[in-house]
């Protein structure tokens, strides 16, 4: 059997994080849809399944399922939610809506141990996170009740008497669970018996050989954006085939300020990569000129991106591959199958290849999360003040100006950004917060300078708190230091003379404003 815990994705928000917990400890972890799971189960042989949770009912027509014969193969199951709910119907047991609903932290009190695997080193008593309408009711055959949660009303943990199957109703993967790596780690290593071998020096031993072996000694072009997957990317296909590769930074005009110098002097000159500056900030302004809607606004960048992108890759002579820093999240983001989730706004990412362009595709982090990213990026030697930057949009500043865009906003708002950025790196903020950044409104007020009337945009500060950036909270920022930034806008900014700062969640709220 392979060294890896596939997870089944029924839909759940939670879903990238099982995996990312479970990777943190070590071990290769893949997310699948419920439609793929017989033939990769099958075909890969993993160590352990996890059925994740998810938005449906087992009892209504149509809901995601599983393969019954799963249950005949002796692989570790781990249910969590729905998928213990499925896991229950499927065996037997009953599934009806709750009539006392669980969302959000409750207690876990484990009546039975019965020196269970899954429970060991997790106290008798302990806050957990649900989030749940539906409860088993009605245990499979052969299984006994561990634990229960809302004060002994539901059902919250369940195992098989002689096989290795197990459900929770309760999400372990949230850091809202006390002892949820606890659990993930007791399912992963004694109950699945995984070894350790997920980690960053063999990921990059394990990524420069496949491109050497897929490119050989083949050109590859790659649009490089300055930001963490792109950078990462670069250098690791540089590391692999040297000047044969070819990085294009096409300079959208929507960029943080003097971003374009500090992407040259990083990538060409410190680490010696091929790299074309292409200025086309007069296309992008162009193509914006009186668009305020935001998804018009993203997929005009995006068009505009790929035709910039494409004019100049064309240029360049003998090129066989297209590399993109796509990561896993956008990998699983941009997959409907398994999923029921709603479109929030398209994704920059997983754009597809034109087919015009002729090239193969060749994107070396499809297999990663940002962190595991991160992690790589350092040991490959990229200066920590580009691999440590919070995240920056692919529309950039685009989407940070709200309403329609202009040369005078774009000159505003980066004006502004850099103020509230550089601060929080002098205070020793910066890796304080998640991310952080400025937004321009279109709105306009009275002010007073200099004894003189002033009429003047109004500047929004947003710093969010987060692990996932599934949800994320405000940043408590000293009072003080809040008053400094305002101040120093408000005098430095010509075209500011009001600052706020968002107190908003995600959710209600999203962490861009648009």
């Amino acid at each position: 059997m392979n060294n890896t815990i596939v997870i089944i994705n029924y839909g759940s928000q939670y879903t990238q994080l099982i995996a990312r917990r479970i990777r943190e400890l070590g071990v290769y972890t893949e997310v699948i849809g419920h439609k793929n799971a017989k033939e990769y189960i099958q075909k890969n042989q993993p160590q352990g399944v996890i059925f994740s949770g998810g938005p449906a009912s087992v009892y209504e027509k149509n809901s995601p399922s599983i393969y019954k014969e799963i249950f005949d193969a002796q692989i570790p199951i781990l249910g969590i939610c729905y998928g213990m709910q499925l896991m229950g119907t499927l065996l037997g047991g009953k599934i009806h809506a709750g009539k006392s609903k669980e969302f959000g932290k409750s207690d876990l009190r484990i009546s039975s141990k019965k020196s269970s695997l899954l429970l060991e080193k997790i106290p008798l008593q302990s806050t957990i996170w649900a989030s749940h309408g539906d409860e088993l009711n009605v245990v499979p055959k052969d299984f006994s009740v561990l634990a229960k949660s809302n004060h002994e009303k539901c059902i919250a943990v369940i195992e098989h008497n002689t096989k290795p199957f197990y459900g929770v109703q309760f999400h372990p993967e949230v850091t809202h669970t006390e002892h949820g790596s606890q659990l993930l780690h007791n399912f992963v290593f004694s109950i699945c018996k995984c070894k350790k071998t997920w980690q960053t020096k063999t990921q990059i031993k394990n990524a420069v050989n496949q491109i050497k072996d897929k490119v050989k000694n083949q050109k590859v072009v790659l649009g490089l954006s300055g930001g963490v997957d792109s950078s990462v990317t670069a250098v690791l296909i540089h590391q692999a085939i040297g000047k044969n590769l070819t990085c294009i930074f096409v300079d959208t005009g929507l960029m943080r300020l003097n971003e374009g110098k500090k992407v040259m002097d990083v990538y060409a000159k410190n680490l010696q990569l091929n790299i074309l500056h292409i200025d086309a900030s007069k296309i992008f302004l162009t193509a914006l000129k009186n668009v305020e809607d935001p998804e018009e606004k993203r997929k005009i960048i995006g068009k505009k991106f790929v035709e910039v992108f494409q004019r100049e890759a064309k240029k360049i002579k003998g090129v066989k591959f297209l590399a993109q820093g796509t990561i896993y999240p956008d990998v699983i983001e941009s997959s409907t199958e398994g999923g029921n989730s709603h479109t929030i706004k398209s994704h920059h990412n997983v754009g597809g290849l034109p087919k015009t362009l002729n090239l193969e595709l060749l994107e070396p982090l499809r297999n990663l999360f940002k962190d595991e990213v991160r992690k790589m990026g350092k040991a490959l030697g990229i200066p920590a003040i580009m691999i440590d930057r919070h995240p920056f949009p692919g529309p950039g500043l685009g989407i940070r100006i709200i309403g329609a865009i202009t040369k005078e906003k774009i000159k505003i708002l980066q004006e502004a950004d850099a103020i509230f950025i550089e601060a929080l790196e002098k205070e020793k903020l910066y890796n304080t917060v998640s991310q952080a950044f400025v937004a321009l409104l279109p709105v306009r007020s009275v002010g007073v300078m200099g004894d003189q009337r002033t009429y003047a945009y109004t500047a929004v500060i947003r710093a969010v708190n987060t692990i996932d950036f599934m949800t994320a909270t405000w940043s408590k920022l000293p009072y003080e230091f809040l008053e400094q930034v305002s101040h120093a806008i408000c005098n430095q900014v010509q075209g500011i003379n009001r600052v706020v700062y968002d107190i908003s969640s995600k959710p209600p709220s999203t962490i861009e404003w648009e």
